[in-house]
């Protein structure tokens, strides 16, 4: 599993090796089932996930009632609910497995010890801070000038996996709309 997250960090910043042996120490092992929450509404979130294999999602809940996902982490990619995590203020959405799910955490104080310590992880941090805030525009710039067939195709070129691995429930929320509506675009 660190290997895994090993080559991942490689691909944000120029680490030695012995950088990387480091900032292994600060990430744990953990293992969750699916539908397991690891964040709830209104708690802080305390720990920045690489998940190894399986999946969670960002997720809130509207004033409806209806969930809206934010964003999807597959195997060997990661995620957080960054802004609790960064303002260590109460987190407006959830973090839920939506499979079993074996991953590695890394602690707030850790993380930001890490950002103190080491350049490269600097570079690490505000590169996770540029795509995100890429990956929210994009999001946001789609729901407003995109149709939700438009959002789908769009989908289906830049994510095709997160068109296989969700469930039509969580994917029509990830695109902002109704699970019929994605129904009728799966079969058209």
């Amino acid at each position: 599993m660190t290997n895994k997250l090993k080559t991942l960090l490689k691909t944000f910043a120029d680490f030695k090796e012995s950088e990387l042996d480091c900032i292994l120490t600060f990430f744990k092992p953990k293992t969750a089932k699916k539908s397991s929450i690891l964040l709830h509404e209104g708690k802080i979130c305390k720990e920045f996930y690489f998940i190894n294999t399986g999946c969670i999602r960002t997720h809130f809940i509207d004033k409806n009632g209806y969930e809206k996902t934010r964003y999807v982490v597959l195997d060997n990619q990661i995620g957080t609910a960054l802004k609790s995590f960064i303002t260590q203020k109460p987190s407006s959405e959830f973090v839920e497995t939506l499979d079993d799910t074996e991953y590695l955490a890394i602690s707030y104080n850790d993380f930001f010890q890490l950002n103190k310590e080491l350049e490269n992880w600097k570079l690490f941090y505000q590169t996770i801070l540029e795509r995100a805030y890429s990956f929210q525009n994009r999001k946001i710039e789609a729901l407003m000038t995109q149709t939700a067939k438009q959002r789908y195709e769009d989908l289906m070129k830049r994510n095709p996996e997160l068109t296989q691995r969700l469930n039509n429930k969580i994917l029509a929320s990830y695109l902002d709309m109704r699970e019929e509506t994605l129904s009728r675009l799966k079969t058209s």
